[in-house]
């Protein structure tokens, strides 16, 4: 597509010079003779660019420069000065002038040079512009529930600001997503988005991954490194499942929350931080505050806003939305060309109630996408007998007289068999973080291998 140009120039004779080089270049150019002439001509249609001169009758060349940018301020604008006109120019550039370029013997070919220079400068700001634009996108919550609009709008309004936020709500919601939306709608989505996931890290470590440590902290510190915190400086940090930080970090958590600064482990001078907090969680703090597993003074830290995000369950009208997207996703990821889905689908979708909430939703409607390929789903595809997450479970029979700690044992070893061992997915089931199953399953002294013949010897028995 041709740059569309407008150029600006009371002497009709350089006037003329500027639009032949420019459109010798391939570029579509209007021209006009005065700054009045010239607005008037700017304000009919779209322009990538405005080439004017600074000194004419009438109408100035910064005049010009004041008003085409109310009009549009993304426009760039170059001003074209004599001699002696530095002053002025700067002036101009002040005022949201792209660059000046002087009328000397030379003035043709740096015009060539500058005006492709801001042309491809327009054209990144357009793109960068896009991207951000598809980045909101992309990470937008979807639902029509009346609960998902009340909970984007207070996102969108707490997003203007720096203030903590805490995301409540059940594995699998999407609580990340609307941490990554507050962010792209803020004034830091031009910085960092950083995650920690504060049930995957081992206590001993946890306080040199937020804050970092210097060289020689410890043995294995062959290098200074910068924890997260200084990671995201600029931007956001989201603490997942705060909830599983141990006491220790917590109090370390709370003092960077107050002061705003970090000491990195074996560092003795304080480090300030920029940084963004949203937490979030599965597990219900005031309980936890309640039975001394989370600090009260940490909680109310990162209370400032709180944000639940309701289970799929209850917003069951959001199902054929999500469903649809997830289809698009997956066509372009794998050029497949599902078209949709057959009478029944939404039905079947709807008569479950989606234990792992949009997670189990996407993982159900991903299969379905890859079995079908092209055409429309069945709705077959979405039965009980032909989706394991759907059917019931398998029942775990208990004998009576068993131990408390003997039951539990059978139950976590049945449900990694019914997870694959995935240890993050049975945690989940279970209703456990990652780091008390972990524990339970350094107690029994059982290795994965170890684990799977201990099930088999259940079944047996």
């Amino acid at each position: 597509m041709n740059r569309k140009i407008l150029v600006v120039d009371d002497n009709e004779l350089f006037r003329e010079s500027i639009v032949e080089t420019l459109r010798r270049q391939g570029y579509e150019i209007t021209s006009a003779i005065n700054g009045s002439c010239a607005l008037e001509v700017f304000q009919s249609g779209l322009y990538d660019l405005v080439i004017s001169d600074m000194k004419m009758p009438g109408m100035s060349g910064i005049e010009l420069l004041e008003k085409v940018k109310q009009a549009d301020p993304d426009v760039p604008f170059l001003i074209i000065t004599a001699y002696g006109a530095i002053d002025t120019a700067v002036d101009a550039m002040k005022k949201g002038a792209y660059d000046f370029l002087q009328k000397s013997d030379n003035l043709i070919r740096e015009l060539e040079l500058t005006v492709q220079r801001t042309l491809e400068y327009r054209c990144l700001l357009k793109e960068n512009v896009r991207l951000k634009n598809e980045l909101k996108a992309k990470w937008q919550y979807l639902g029509n529930a009346s609960d998902i609009d009340q909970m984007r709008e207070m996102a969108k309004t707490i997003a203007e600001s720096r203030s903590t936020v805490l995301l409540t709500g059940e594995s699998g919601t999407g609580k990340e997503l609307v941490a990554r939306s507050i962010h792209y709608q803020s004034p830091r989505s031009h910085g960092p988005f950083v995650k920690i996931n504060c049930a995957a890290l081992p206590e001993g470590l946890i306080e040199s991954e937020l804050f970092g440590h210097e060289k020689g902290a410890f043995t294995g510190a062959l290098c200074r490194k910068a924890g997260k915190f200084e990671s995201a400086s600029g931007g956001t940090l989201l603490l997942d499942e705060i909830g599983e930080m141990p006491l220790t970090a917590q109090a370390k958590l709370l003092r960077v929350l107050q002061e705003r600064e970090i000491q990195k482990v074996g560092g003795d001078v304080p480090v300030e931080v920029d940084v963004r907090i949203v937490a979030t969680t599965n597990r219900c703090l005031e309980e936890m505050v309640s039975d001394g597993s989370f600090r009260e003074d940490l909680f109310y830290r990162i209370n400032v806003f709180h944000i639940h995000i309701p289970p799929l369950r209850n917003r069951k009208e959001d199902i054929e939305q999500l469903a649809m997207h997830f289809i698009c996703k997956y066509n372009d990821e794998n050029g497949f060309s599902v078209e949709g889905l057959e009478d029944g689908c939404i039905e079947n979708l709807k008569s479950h109630n989606w234990p792992g909430n949009v997670r189990e939703l996407e993982n159900a409607v991903e299969r379905a996408v890859v079995l079908t390929r092209t055409g429309k789903i069945r709705a077959a595809l979405f039965d009980s007998k032909s989706h394991s997450s759907f059917g019931s479970k398998t029942q775990t029979v208990i004998d009576a007289g068993i131990t408390i700690a003997e039951a539990e044992r059978i139950l976590i070893f049945k449900t990694l068999e019914e997870c694959n061992q995935n240890r993050t997915r049975a945690a989940e089931m279970l209703g456990i973080s990652i780091r008390t199953l972990r524990n339970k399953l350094n107690e029994y002294g059982l290795e994965r291998a170890k684990i799977q013949d201990a099930i088999q010897e259940e079944s047996r028995g």
